[in-house]
């Protein structure tokens, strides 16, 4: 499943979604999903297959990104024994990852795979979604960031890799190393998967000079009337 990126950079990029089922083919029984917020919660919400409990974490409740690294390593500390697999964007890795490094001073091996769009994709479609102008959520032409190059500097091993098929031939490899390990791919921050149907109830402006505003407030209202309460 190719796509021209989205980013404007001529490359074949794939979405997160397809990246996350490809992942999620190589990873074995015994090992434990990490995620924080916003885009990848959704489509590992509607992807993600758990093999048995205890395997499944991610954070839902209050958009906590920069979480996602720091508490993989809480789920390692715990479950020690266990392969721990953490999904992360660029735009969260670059909040917070410096518990790469405390990973490594404390021999806690995690298993990390950056999803780099350019920024904060998830939000970019958010707020065009919404009837707004993308603004200020993705970097033009990428973000310049090094990001296996810095994980690096952390102490991990790290790599990037420019297809479905290195991230799937990677992914035994990040399991048969002993420190953590940092695997970058790139991703299109416009798609996304229309798997399960489900509506995000994101209020939109009621007025607004925007067309494109009023037109998602319209649907919007359209959409709540179409609200079940399930007990």
């Amino acid at each position: 499943m190719e796509r021209n990126g989205g980013a404007g950079n001529g490359t074949i990029e794939h979405s997160a979604a397809e990246r996350r089922a490809g992942a999620g083919r190589r990873e074995p029984r015994g090992c434990s999903q990490r995620c924080g917020r916003l885009g990848l919660p959704g489509e590992l919400h509607k992807l993600w297959r758990c093999q048995e409990a205890g395997t499944y974490h991610v954070e839902y409740g209050y958009s906590c990104m920069g979480y996602e690294i720091a508490g993989g390593l809480g789920v390692k500390l715990a479950m020690p024994e266990r392969e721990v697999w953490v999904l992360v964007g660029d735009g969260s890795y670059l909040m917070m990852n410096s518990e790469i490094a405390t990973s490594v001073m404390l021999d806690k091996k995690l298993n990390i795979v950056v999803l780099d769009n350019g920024g904060f994709g998830c939000i970019d479609r958010l707020q065009r979604s919404c009837g707004g102008a993308s603004f200020n959520n993705l970097f033009p032409g990428g973000s310049g960031v090094d990001f296996a190059g810095h994980a690096a500097s952390l102490g991990a091993n790290s790599r990037k890799v420019a297809s479905l098929a290195e991230l799937e031939a990677a992914l035994p490899e990040m399991r048969a190393e002993r420190r953590t390990s940092v695997l970058l791919i790139s991703t299109d921050p416009v798609a996304s998967t229309d798997a399960g149907g489900a509506w995000w109830d994101v209020a939109v402006p009621e007025t607004s000079d925007r067309a494109e505003v009023a037109a998602a407030r319209a649907a919007y209202d359209a959409a709540r009337t179409r609200q079940r309460l399930i007990s």
